[in-house]
């Protein structure tokens, strides 16, 4: 039995997310949004997934839609920029796309962000559909609306808060996400529970065993719970002026290691290794006990993610702290615990406080693989 969800958006029913098994209902739910056969449809994807299964969604698609044609670029951060956009626009143009066409975001979380920016801005906005293809991007970044790309060294600095029409998830589609990738979404599938629901990361501590094993039913109960999780926040904050950027726990310090590491790291690895300085920084104000801080990064250890980094500087990570969009009158909203399930935005820390979790994090005195804090 799948599961779906609806998102309202400014108090109205926006889109629905769907949580499936294949790709079986992805027609019928097109016809529901009034789709006509005549509608032109661009797939937009990259390279890895191209290769694996472009050619299963072009087939469905094609059952229905006269007129479908593909646009894939190069797997990778590094290519979640305006060029790739600007190459966007112009398939679209040379091949006649009008407002009545529609553009579908087949990928992970950089193939979302860029075709929701790209839907969002050619001819001041077109339909898209978003069909996630990983744990990160079906739990965290299709859902709510936020597009963009990276400008020069920025992350996400250029984007639009633009809502899809519909969220198709084949979850089937998560047993040939690679390793790395798995890892990398499960940082954003801890976090929702760190900051929301403790029961929840309880849940997950429990089911190790099937998540690992990509067992259907809990992998499925899984996203769901995330989803429902991050549609209860962005519904209520909907373009992040207070409670949406608790979301954000983990990821100042983490956008700074992914850009120091030149968007080598994988982004759910960076949010862990910030979640980490983030534990030890809510630590030591005295929110969450030490036994409690070690058994958060134990668990992170144990879903594959990284607590710590190697060959970076703490002064090097403050300093891009300080070029993160969500600052605000020159002060880095941090977002801490209280307690497990329970997360705050404090804009209040000191340099020396915000030195303390980076120091913590670098390779010579964090927390590793179940070795101890000197």
């Amino acid at each position: 039995m799948s599961k779906s969800i609806t998102v309202s958006y400014e108090g109205k029913p926006c889109y629905d997310i769907l949580l499936e098994q294949d790709f079986g209902e992805l027609i019928e739910q097109v016809k529901k949004l009034g789709y006509q056969p005549e509608r032109k449809i661009c797939i937009v994807t990259d390279s890895n997934l191209a290769e694996l299964h472009l050619t299963g969604l072009e087939q469905v698609l094609g059952s229905y839609f006269h007129t479908i044609i593909t646009f894939c670029f190069p797997a990778g951060e590094e290519r979640k920029n305006l060029d790739t956009v600007q190459d966007l626009y112009q398939q679209l143009i040379i091949s006649h796309f009008d407002r009545q066409d529609s553009l579908i975001a087949f990928g992970g979380g950089v193939v979302g962000d860029l075709t929701g920016y790209a839907a969002a801005t050619y001819l001041r906005g077109i339909d898209f559909i978003q069909i996630p293809t990983t744990v990160l991007s079906q739990v965290d970044s299709s859902i709510g609306g936020k597009t963009g790309v990276d400008f020069l060294q920025y992350k996400n600095m250029v984007g639009a808060f633009y809502q899809p029409r519909l969220v198709y998830m084949n979850l089937s589609l998560l047993q040939t996400l690679p390793e790395d990738q798995f890892t990398s979404g499960m940082g954003e599938v801890l976090k929702h529970g760190l900051i929301k629901s403790a029961s929840y990361f309880a849940w997950l501590k429990e089911n190790y065993n099937g998540i690992r094993k990509l067992q259907p039913d809990i992998i499925e109960e899984m996203v769901y719970q995330s989803c429902l999780i991050k549609r209860d926040v962005v519904e209520r904050d909907p373009k992040e002026k207070g409670e949406r950027a608790l979301l954000n726990f983990g990821h100042t310090i983490g956008h700074a290691v992914e850009k120091l590491a030149d968007f080598q790291l994988p982004h759910g690895h960076c949010v862990g290794i910030g979640m980490a300085a983030a534990c030890k920084m809510s630590r030591d104000l005295g929110h969450i006990t030490a036994d409690t801080c070690d058994k958060i990064l134990e668990t992170f250890v144990q879903f594959g993610l990284p607590v710590s980094v190697a060959d970076m500087s703490a002064e090097d990570i403050f300093a891009v702290t300080k070029s993160d969009k969500k600052m605000a009158a020159g002060k880095v909203k941090f977002i801490l615990l209280e307690s497990v399930g329970n997360a705050y935005m404090n804009p209040e820390l000191t340099k020396q406080q915000i030195l303390s979790g980076i120091l913590s994090i670098l390779n010579h005195s964090g927390y590793s693989g179940g070795i101890e804090e000197e």
